[in-house]
Parts: structure tokens; sequence; C-alpha cells
């Protein structure tokens, strides 16, 4: 029945399409004999909208309730993310397998051959044996990921970092899902509570599932494995009001579903996905590498998709519980770039080469772990950007602060104050990123950098 829905809705939002220019969810309310101000069907429309956006039939302009959506053709649709993801990966190290990967999934979607699900993807991967991840690699993996010798009870480190960790990887798993909430933004939505203005209510809800995920993750660090319950309730817990089908949540699909931007079509039959979805569990807890158990998990999860939506986020939380498990540095997808990871995914889908999303792993997680590294931040790891626009770093914190600019208003005002210097605009995203970082950081002992008094800090500080 949700199925039949969804696919009435997609008809009549193509075939408005044909009659406006433009439309909006009001107006398929009103196209489909919808209320206009239920939640529920807005969010049933807004769902549909947000998928063919995906499968680059559409494209999204504007915010919250004056957002509208047009009709987008194949070449603007593929030629600009294309470059965005390409100018990525040029920046990481690629290997030779990966490189020709590459090229393949750069070709337009009519290029490349459908494909389906292929069981042997799964059930030929032999724990122990079969290795994603090379002993080097692993090697490398574990020697940025410890934090110390002691043994501690699990979950311990993760608890250490909790606050900045659900910051961190709410953002950054939101942010690859084309959630638009900045850095500063999320932590005032994650501790305060507080949405930000003219964003739409889905965003703030996509975050905060990630919140109440990860703390569950990490209440669950002591358990021996990773069940089948645990990852549904991470699906359930991620999902949470963002599904036409209440239902749906923690529960595997019981409907096709299709990728936006692939040719690579999942399982339709509920029962063999059920099988395989048990197959991968007992698979992944005989793995004893935590970097290899949470690469499969990454990968399996995104190629499996056994939920009816929100699978990729529920593999990148998943992917982190060994991690954490152990005590070692999470991984939080820092810096990493929206249109590099579907591409590194398309290789996944439509090659079951893992190449691509294993080189992207791996840069990933050095940033990650450089991060939380307690090491790097004492060596003080130079950041070129930061030295060049060092004067203006300090000059738009000290504004924010002396001006005593309110917390919804701080993303606003560094926006302007970095637009009126008219830099380069590669320059302006880095230098708004290093601000929301150093603003987030601020405390008594660090507001000297800045030329601020403790009294002018506090006065600040009690406004938010």
């Amino acid at each position: 029945m949700v199925a039949k829905k969804k696919a009435n809705l997609e008809a009549l939002v193509l075939l408005l399409l044909k009659e406006k220019k433009k439309i909006s969810v009001p107006d398929v309310a009103q196209a489909a004999g919808m209320s206009k101000s239920d939640e529920g069907d807005r969010k049933a429309i807004r769902r549909v909208l947000i998928k063919l956006v995906e499968r680059g039939i559409l494209e999204a302009r504007g915010a919250a309730r004056a957002r509208v959506y047009a009709a987008l053709t194949i070449a603007a649709a593929e030629a600009p993310k294309s470059q965005e993801g390409l100018k990525f990966f040029k920046a990481i190290f690629l290997s030779p397998e990966s490189e020709r990967l590459l090229k393949y999934v750069s070709q337009s979607l009519q290029v490349r051959a459908p494909v389906g699900y292929n069981l042997d993807f799964l059930c030929s991967y032999e724990p122990n044996q079969t290795f994603y991840l090379s002993k080097a690699q692993r090697a490398e993996l574990l020697k940025m990921g410890i934090v110390e010798s002691a043994a501690r009870p699990a979950g311990t480190y993760a608890r250490n970092i909790l606050n900045r960790l659900l910051i961190d990887l709410s953002w950054n798993s939101s942010r690859l899902e084309g959630n638009t909430y900045s850095l500063l933004e999320t932590k005032r939505l994650i501790e305060l509570g507080e949405s930000a203005s003219g964003k739409d209510a889905f965003e703030a809800q996509m975050i905060l599932n990630h919140k109440g995920a990860i703390e569950y993750i990490i209440e669950s660090a002591v358990e021996e494995k990773i069940t089948s319950h645990e990852v549904c309730s991470i699906h359930a817990l991620l999902s949470e009001n963002l599904l036409g089908d209440p239902s749906a949540s923690g529960r595997i699909r019981q409907i096709a579903v299709g990728v936006g931007g692939t040719n690579y079509m999942p399982l339709e039959n509920p029962h063999i996905l059920t099988e395989c979805f048990q197959i991968f569990i007992e698979k992944l807890n005989l793995i004893e590498d935590p970097f290899e158990q949470s690469f499969f998990a990454l990968v399996q999860i995104s190629y499996m998709q056994a939920f009816e939506d929100v699978n990729k986020r529920t593999a990148r939380l998943v992917a982190n519980i060994s991690l954490i498990k152990k005590n070692l540095r999470p991984l939080s997808f820092v810096d990493v770039d929206n249109e590099a990871y579907v591409k590194s995914l398309l290789g996944v889908y439509e090659k079951n080469d893992v190449s691509l999303f294993r080189d992207l792993y791996l840069w990933a997680y050095t940033r990650s772990a450089q991060r939380y590294s307690a090491i790097q931040q004492a060596m003080g790891e130079l950041n070129l950007l930061k030295l060049k626009y060092r004067a203006d770093i300090q000059e738009i914190i000290r504004t924010v602060i002396l001006k005593k600019i309110v917390g919804p208003q701080v993303v606003h005002h560094i926006q302007s104050l970095i637009e009126a210097k008219k830099l380069l605009d590669a320059d302006s995203a880095e230098l708004f990123k290093l601000i929301e970082i150093e603003i987030i950081s601020l405390h008594d002992g660090n507001i000297a950098r800045f030329k601020i008094r403790p009294s002018e800090f506090q006065e600040w500080k009690s406004l938010q």
C-alpha cells in the first residue's frame, strides 16, 4: 500500500512538472487531494520529492516552506556533481584499481550496465580469510586509532569525548545526506534543542536522530556481539519520524526500493533479504580485526539496502561500533565530500569493487583520527589556510563576541563578515569551517588569542 501511494505521488509530481516550471509541497498536496497543513501528508510528499532530487530528476531551490522543486536535465544533474567528486579524489591517494573504477563510475548512467544484487558478494566473504583491507592498511589504521595502551572498559573513550562525537558524527553523517545545517547550528540543536531558523524540520529531525542513535551505540558498547536487534534499533532511531510508514523503522523492508544515480537494483524478495541480513550479522561477528569489521559493515549494509530508507546513515553508525567497543578513535567522516562518497558506493553497487570506497575510508579515518588525536593537538600541525587568514579569523571571532551576537545569529553574522572580505569561494567555505571550529572550542584559557577579556567572553557566553 505504501509503495503504491509513493508510486502514485511520483507520477503526479512528474505530471505537474509538465504543466509548471516549479512546484511546491502545497502544489502536490492540492493536486493529490491531500491536506496542505497535515504534517503526515506533507512528510509523505516531501519524501517523494527528496527521492526524486536524489535520483537527479528534480532540483530543490529555497529553504523551509519557501522551497520549490524544478525539473533537472540529465546533463545538468550529472556534470557539476561529477566534477566536485573528481576534484576531491585528486586530493587523496588512489590505487591503480581505484583509478580505473573511478573512470567507470564517472561515465553517464546510460553507458553503465544494469545490475542486480549479487548474493555471492556477501556469501563468498570468509571472515579472517577474506580481507577488504590489507594487513599493512589494518596495521596503519590501528596505529592511528589507538588512544592509550591501558585496557579500559568498552566504550570508555567514546564516553570521554561524547559531546564532541555527538556533534561531529551527527553533523558529518547528516551533511552526506544533503543536510544544510552548519556545524554551529548542529551544536546548538544537540546541546540546546534549538532549531536553526529558515531550515526544514526534516533536517533537525535527522540530526537529533543521529544523536539518539550514537548515544544508544555507546550505551551498548559493553555487549559482546553486534546483534541484528542492535542494527535494527540503530535504524529505528535514525529513521524516527522520517519514514512514510512508521512501522518500517527498524524492520527489514517488505517493498522493492531503487537507489538514485545508479543502475543497481537491490533485492526485492523480503524473505531472501532477511536471510542475507542474518548471514551478514553472523559474518560480521566472526571478523576479529576492528577496522576490517568496521569497513565490512559499511560496505555490506550500504550494498544490501536492507531497510526501506536510511541505509547509508545506518551503515556509517554501525561502522563505528567495533571502534567504540575497542576504545579506538571513531570515524566521523569529517571533510568527506558528498559526491565522492556517492561515487565510491557506485563501485560497490555496480561492480562489487570496494577499492574506491576503501581508499576513501582510509583517507576519512586518517582525518577523523587527527581530529581526535591528543598528540596531533600537542604538535600543533600547521594549517596553511589558518595561517594565511589569521588576522581575519581573529577579527571575525572578536567581532562576534564583542558585539554580543546571540546564538542563532552567529552563523549568519560570520557568513556576512566573510562575504564582505570578497575572498575566493573555496577559501570562504574553508574559512567558515575554521571559524566554526574555533568558536566551538572557545574557553577561558584560549580567548587571549582573540584579544578578548574574560569578562567580555563570559558576558557573550551568558547570552548563548
